[in-house]
């Protein structure tokens, strides 16, 4: 959906359009003008903003300001707060701030609000002032502390030919416009932004709650089977072979210079595409891989009595999460896939016993190529259409298992008083070298 620049809302809304009057907008293209001149192509970023009755107070600051104030180790704190968590929550949801909070802020950071002129008072019109939040973050750097991301991979990728590798980009992003209609017409609207990798895309949600990512993860599973059934009714190379991660984590969002402006469609970057990259790095072609993550549960109902008013939807882990999604597929029951209904969609993650003999979801550790380390689950898939099964993901006879580490204790280790042989030697050097190329997935 293209927006305006005027606005920061919906160019394509005349209801959007029409609720806010003639002089409104002249005040945000004035906002928006003295934005761009004081952003300088990027030198500079807004952090907040405050209304005043002759136009707005800002607080700009040089691009790498905040990274080198994060990096101040004997700086002062706010209650309790190191920098970095002060600067996160500040750059988080509204930028609105109080004239009070506005100068409590500039004077921690010891840097001057500026002042930026209107013809006449912004109003409290709700469409003006989420056009001024839009201006802002257009203009800035933002914190989302929990949002649920998709990383589609190509397998080899590289190895096909340029036509190939535009056909299967192609094919992709067929896969991702036709999940979103699908599940648009049961009445489930994902309002989905991407960003390509090259050979894959990010995918999130631009809403944000425990809804927004239990959308997303619905909206996976139609992209893997709609890329499944295409690839099987293709020929050669132009449908991908994919492998995909789903993790639920924090990130930074942005909107990077394009021209002389900043651009209408932003980028992400932080822990969740982190996770998600080094977790696709080790998957295997058609595997479906969900982070180790806790988040609010999509299940949860917030009560609009006065005495909820303070309750806070509970926190539930990866496998729960799943569960709680897996519970509400039937609505997505009657979609098309390749001309066939869907009858059944389920989903689960693989399951183990452990050494306690007690079955649960199989954890498996992911290593990557600097030895850190985080965990993730295997989800199946299975889908039952008009005289058609489909089984994604992969099956527990494909995933890797718990080390036993027998080796080790029996032939690697030398004879009590005896000295080393020349193999035992050769064992003892292989041994350090696989020590350090750690990267791999085992079961945890």
């Amino acid at each position: 959906m293209a927006e305006s620049t005027v606005t920061g809302l919906p160019s394509g809304e005349p209801e959007s359009q029409g609720a806010i009057s003639i002089v409104q907008r002249g005040n945000l293209k004035t906002l928006e003008q003295t934005l761009r001149r004081q952003w300088r192509l990027g030198q500079n970023i807004v952090l907040c903003w405050s209304a005043d009755e002759r136009g707005l107070l800002v607080i700009f600051v040089p691009h790498y300001f905040l990274g080198n104030y994060c990096a101040q180790g004997d700086a002062g704190t706010m209650q309790g707060e190191d920098n970095e968590a002060f600067v996160r929550k500040l750059i988080s949801g509204r930028r609105r701030k109080t004239r009070e909070q506005l100068f409590k802020i500039s004077e921690r950071l010891a840097v001057a609000p500026t002042f930026i002129k209107l013809n006449t008072a912004l109003t409290e019109d709700k469409n003006v002032l989420e056009a001024v939040e839009q201006l802002i973050k257009r203009y800035g750097l933002s914190y989302v502390e929990s949002r649920a991301v998709l990383l589609l991979d190509i397998v080899e990728f590289s190895l096909h030919t340029p036509f190939e590798q535009a056909s299967q980009l192609n094919s992709l992003s067929y896969s991702l416009n036709s999940a979103y209609n699908k599940l648009l017409a049961q009445g489930i609207e994902v309002n989905f932004a991407r960003t390509t990798t090259g050979d894959g895309y990010y995918i999130w949600n631009r809403d944000l709650g425990p809804a927004a990512n239990q959308d997303l993860f619905y909206f996976m599973l139609l992209v893997v089977a709609d890329n499944a059934v295409a690839r099987a009714a293709s020929q050669g190379n132009t449908v991908p072979l994919i492998r995909t991660a789903y993790h639920i984590g924090g990130h930074y969002e942005l909107y990077q210079a394009e021209g002389v402006n900043p651009t209408v469609f932003s980028y992400i970057v932080g822990d969740v595409t982190i996770e998600l990259a080094r977790m696709v790095d080790l998957a295997q072609a058609d595997q479906v891989l969900i982070g180790d993550f806790h988040c609010e549960s999509p299940s949860w109902k917030p009560l609009t009595d006065a005495k909820s008013a303070g309750r806070v939807a509970p926190m539930v882990s990866a496998p729960a999460f799943v569960s709680t999604c897996n519970r509400g597929l039937p609505a997505l029951h009657g979609i098309q896939l390749s001309g066939k209904g869907i009858h059944s969609l389920a989903c689960h993650l693989t399951e183990g016993v452990d050494q306690a003999e007690k079955s649960g979801p199989r954890r498996f550790r992911i290593v990557d190529k600097h030895g850190l380390s985080r965990h993730a689950y295997n989800l199946q898939i299975a889908i039952e259409l008009d005289g058609q099964s489909l089984s994604l993901g992969l099956d527990d006879s494909q995933l890797p298992h718990r080390s036993t580490g027998s080796r080790d204790s029996q032939s690697g280790r030398p004879r009590p008083g005896a000295a080393p042989t020349t193999e035992e030697l050769f064992d003892d050097l292989s041994s350090l070298l696989k020590k350090r190329n750690t990267k791999g997935m085992i079961e945890d």
